[in-house]
């Protein structure tokens, strides 16, 4: 196993520090991303608890996977923001710092003092950044948000699983989503103040940034003339694109992009180069629309051929397929090792093993840091930070309330 370079003085983020009031999935995903770029992340936590992500689960040799996925590379300063001392040196910590990211209960951050328009005018090259569940504003803006909750309030949930259920994705997408538009939108911020020489303040809701990524299910159906409905795994506007069995019980996944592949898979693959121009198939609209009668098609085919035999029929075709891997067969997968993708970091409990982030820059790896334990770097924080002899405890109007 390769270890990575820590050495993170000539990445693009080094030098900048990020303070994150931070919490769950969401906002330490995307502080998560400007740690692997060089930044210094400073997560603020509460003593003996700390960010309630690290109870979800302990899968990852007593350590919550969710944790260890979202906070590799960050320090860790458990703060009570009730102790005066304590609000005293996250004053300290912000008016260093570069940008400051929280994705508090509604309303929370406010109360607190931390509020964006509170901050920026007492710290005008700060980029602020609050990551919440439905906005600032509007009959939601008070209600509590969780991934799956926001999946079904934007509709998600309503095309995924089958006709007779709903199916929540595998993976956390609203609070992915979320993060990622929080990312990049303090890149932006970032980029922008080397120009003005001025911070700004961002906002992300997971409801909008969910919002978007369901803007092809909105078109097809505001201006398609009938509701869409739960396919399964099957693509609900192409056809073929789906899994398909095959003789030895298996299934292979393939998808047809435009006529020539799918007169490639008729001529070469079936072997019936007339279902080209057959009216039930001529276009895609129509395959879709007569989808179980092509798969019945599919199938017979596929019927005398194992999984391996039918994938490279569509391989020799130009036809794009895939295998349904399980977690652990991805985990194995030979492209990951053939492209050397593992690397090893450290955590509290022992060296684990991840993926590099997905930009590749030649040259060039992202600070691949350890995941920290509860309060780590607490001392260490205090030392750097402390107050110049004589300095008052908090800044004139700061509410002293607990960040939970």
């Amino acid at each position: 196993m390769k270890l990575p370079s820590h050495d993170v003085t000539a990445l693009p983020l080094y030098g900048i520090t990020v303070v994150a009031l931070e919490q769950a999935v969401a906002a330490p995903f995307a502080t998560r991303q400007l740690a692997d770029l060089g930044a210094r992340v400073i997560k603020i936590e509460r003593p003996g608890r700390g960010d309630f992500a690290r109870d979800y689960d302990r899968r990852t040799r007593g350590l919550s996977a969710y944790f260890v996925w979202v906070n590799r590379g960050k320090e860790s300063a458990a703060l009570d923001l009730k102790d005066d001392a304590d609000r005293a040196l996250l004053e300290r910590l912000l008016a260093r710092a570069d940008v400051f990211v929280q994705n508090l209960a509604p309303g929370a951050a406010g109360r607190l003092g931390l509020g964006s328009e509170v901050l920026r005018a007492r710290h005008p090259r700060l980029i602020t950044c609050d990551v919440s569940g439905y906005g600032a504003e509007g009959p939601y803006r008070d209600k509590k948000a969780y991934d799956l909750l926001v999946q079904c309030e934007t509709g998600l949930v309503s095309l995924t699983g089958d006709a007779g259920s709903p199916a929540r994705p595998g993976i956390s997408i609203a609070d992915i989503a979320g993060g990622m538009y929080a990312y990049t939108g303090i890149l932006a911020a970032l980029y922008e103040r080397e120009r003005t020489g001025e911070g700004t303040a961002l906002s992300v809701s997971l409801f909008d940034a969910l919002a978007e990524w369901m803007g092809q299910p909105y078109y097809a159906e505001a201006y398609g003339g009938a509701p869409l409905t739960r396919s399964g795994a099957r693509h609900p506007s192409i056809s073929p694109y789906g899994h398909y069995r095959c003789g030895d019980g298996g299934q292979v996944f393939l998808s047809v992009q435009n006529d020539r592949e799918w007169s490639a898979l008729c001529e070469q693959v079936l072997r019936q180069p007339a279902l080209v121009r057959d009216p039930r198939f001529a276009d895609n609209p129509l395959r879709r629309s007569h989808d179980d009668e092509l798969t019945a098609v599919i199938e017979e085919h596929f019927a005398p051929h194992t999984t391996d035999g039918v994938a490279a029929l569509l391989d020799g075709a130009g036809i794009a397929n895939a295998r349904l891997r399980t977690v652990a067969e991805f985990t194995a997968h030979p492209q990951l090792a053939a492209r050397d993708r593992w690397r090893e970091f450290g955590s509290p409990a022992g060296p684990l093993r991840g993926l590099l982030p997905p930009v590749e820059v030649e040259g060039r790896e992202a600070a691949m840091r350890a995941v920290p334990a509860l309060g780590e770097h607490t001392d260490a924080v205090r030392a750097e930070f402390a107050a110049p002899d004589g300095a008052a405890a908090a800044p004139s109007g700061t509410v002293q309330r607990s960040a939970g």
